[in-house]
């Protein structure tokens, strides 16, 4: 496995994982040699292809993270899943740091020119009331989404978590929510012992996460599954907390149709009481730290399902649309899936180097594009 992953049991204290003892061990290096040559001789897209030269691997290959974390741990779902977009995790938050050489141009390229000289700034979710709704009349846009990533200090991401860990987690967590009140108010589910039935409604509303896909599953991001891992969602079903899916907490506002305006508020309201109690991971110069490089900075992606069948039909138009505005564009169920019945899910690309309230913007605006040029066409 890699370091940290390969450490069931051990809370490793700092002294014994880190100086020059910690030797990165020979299996490790022969698993990073055998995937690098074959990555390299691949006809991979992904971001680590790009930016992981022979140079760079050698420099990084004997690093490793006081939690034991190698560039094994970091890179190996890329290195086993050539159709990687990206393909590298941090297994814990100080792997942007020790990889600081790979990870600094990875993020510079996908959160468009974010550069390591570069502040992500302070918090901002700027004024809760501007945003409206989107589409008054319910015409294109089906659901509306705010999601953001957080992780709880002092843990480890995924790969590096022991089980105890994780039943610590689900502890606070689930108190903390418990904790919430008037319209966050609800319930939380823990995936142990969830019967079926509760279990598959869930997935149906698109409130419950399954066990990672292969990506995550090759990062080891899925250990002990499901030890520690819940869903909350108040009683609407408006405002859902993943405990320990992908990231620690995945804070998620949502409802039918398009007013953002409403699912923001709910959004930076949920944040900022869970912040209260909770204290996240947070670094001066990327922002909030989660797992994935894609998810730093704000980590905050608002997207719509929207119906924009003429602009399908025309998906160059679509995509010069979304290049403008820093939109992304996937299929309906999310990542690596196709667009069902016309229906798109599109969401801001940029979390970095902006504020949550311009992240946000950038998404409002982009929409209210495509909705006029739906309408035009």
């Amino acid at each position: 496995m890699g370091g940290c992953a390969s450490k069931e049991n051990s809370k490793k204290s700092k002294e014994d994982s880190s100086g020059k003892s910690a030797m990165v061990d020979a299996a490790v290096l022969e698993k990073l040699e055998a995937g690098f040559n074959k990555l390299e001789a691949s006809d991979s897209k992904s971001l680590l292809k790009k930016f992981l030269t022979r140079e760079l691997f050698d420099q990084l290959k004997t690093k490793k993270t006081t939690f034991g974390s190698t560039l094994l741990d970091v890179i190996q779902s890329g290195l086993e899943n050539h159709d990687s977009g990206i393909g590298i995790y941090a297994p814990d938050a100080e792997s942007y740091t020790t990889f600081a050489d790979l990870f600094d141009p990875i993020i510079e390229d996908y959160h468009g020119g974010f550069k390591k000289t570069d502040k992500h700034p302070p918090r901002d979710f700027g004024d809760v009331n501007v945003f409206g709704n989107l589409d008054p009349a319910g015409e294109y846009i089906v659901s509306t989404r705010v999601r953001c990533g957080r992780s709880l200090e002092g843990y480890p991401f995924n790969p590096c978590l022991t089980e105890e860990q994780y039943k610590e987690m689900e502890q606070k967590v689930s108190s903390t929510l418990s904790g919430l009140e008037g319209e966050l108010k609800g319930t939380f589910y823990p995936l142990t012992g969830m019967d079926k039935e509760t279990q598959q409604k869930l997935i149906d509303d698109h409130f419950l996460f399954k066990e990672g896909d292969r990506f995550l599953q090759a990062a080891n991001a899925c250990r002990f599954w499901p030890t520690g891992r819940g869903i909350f969602h108040n009683d609407a079903k408006s405002f859902l907390v993943w405990c320990n899916e992908e990231d620690h907490l995945r804070i998620i506002s949502m409802q039918m149709g398009g007013d953002l305006g409403q699912v923001y508020r709910r959004l930076v309201t949920g944040v900022n009481e869970i912040e209260k109690r909770l204290p996240f991971s947070h670094n001066d110069r990327l922002g909030f730290l989660t797992f994935c490089p894609t998810n730093l900075g704000t980590t905050v992606r608002a997207s719509v399902h929207i119906k924009v069948p003429k602009l399908a039909s025309n998906k160059a138009k679509l995509d010069e649309i979304a290049g403008k505005f820093n939109l992304q564009v996937r299929g309906t169920r999310g990542e690596h899936t196709e667009a069902e019945g016309g229906i798109y899910d599109i969401s801001n690309k940029r979390r970095m180097g902006l504020t949550e309230f311009d992240a946000v913007k950038e998404m409002y605006d982009g929409i209210s594009e495509l909705i006029k040029i739906e309408k035009e066409l």
